[in-house]
């Protein structure tokens, strides 16, 4: 018999307990195709799909027209850098690239409500605010800024998190990451800062948008 495993999700903001298999059944629904968002990756759909990821200290946000039912997501890094290539893994250039990734699709940024998730204090870094705390606050106020209403987040904490959000629907689940992925985790979001910033961001050609 197939062992089952006691997870933690979230639904539109509200947490639940709910049992599955090993292999999460949501992540399954309507035999939707499946693509991982990794550290500055965007992506969005207006076919069902489902966009996973695990966040640290990192961010993704979520945003989903529920009349065109297209949604996306995007996993920002840092709020910002002093770095000028900064590029999809920071801030406001990942947010307009989701933005614009879901317009694409036949959303109208009027319609979106987002959710968020992650922004968690898992780096040994010892600072105030932390990375985690300055990735939350910059996604408030940049949503309020542009007017798209939070509906939903789980933001903060000192947990991993795997985030599924399902385009058609525009609904997501979270649930704590087991101890043994974090070691991955902050290693990969660790790398990144103890990169020198001339080869964090090599030279690109310029995209017109």
């Amino acid at each position: 018999m197939t062992p089952l495993l006691q997870r933690q999700t979230m639904e539109h903001g509200a947490q639940r307990t709910a049992t599955h298999p090993a292999r999460p059944s949501f992540l399954r629904a309507h035999h939707e195709a499946q693509r991982h968002v990794g550290i500055g990756d965007v992506s969005a759909s207006r076919h069902p799909v489902s966009l996973h990821t695990v966040l640290g200290s990192c961010v993704a946000v979520c945003l989903w027209d529920p009349v065109a039912k297209a949604g996306g997501m995007n996993h920002i890094l840092v709020p910002y850098s002093g770095s000028a290539e900064c590029g999809s893994r920071c801030g406001v250039h990942a947010m307009e690239l989701l933005i614009n990734a879901v317009m694409k699709e036949g959303g109208d940024r009027r319609r979106f409500v987002a959710k968020a998730f992650g922004a968690g204090n898992v780096l040994r870094v010892f600072q105030a605010p932390t990375v985690g705390e300055l990735n939350a606050r910059f996604v408030r106020e940049f949503l309020s800024t542009e007017k798209i209403p939070l509906v939903g987040e789980r933001m903060g904490g000192d947990r991993a998190v795997r985030v599924v959000f399902h385009t058609h629907s525009g609904r997501a689940f979270v649930h704590t990451v087991d101890g043994s992925r974090l070691p991955e985790i902050v290693r990969e979001e660790t790398t990144w800062f103890n990169t020198p910033p001339a080869e964090r961001f090599p030279a690109q050609e310029p995209v017109l948008f």
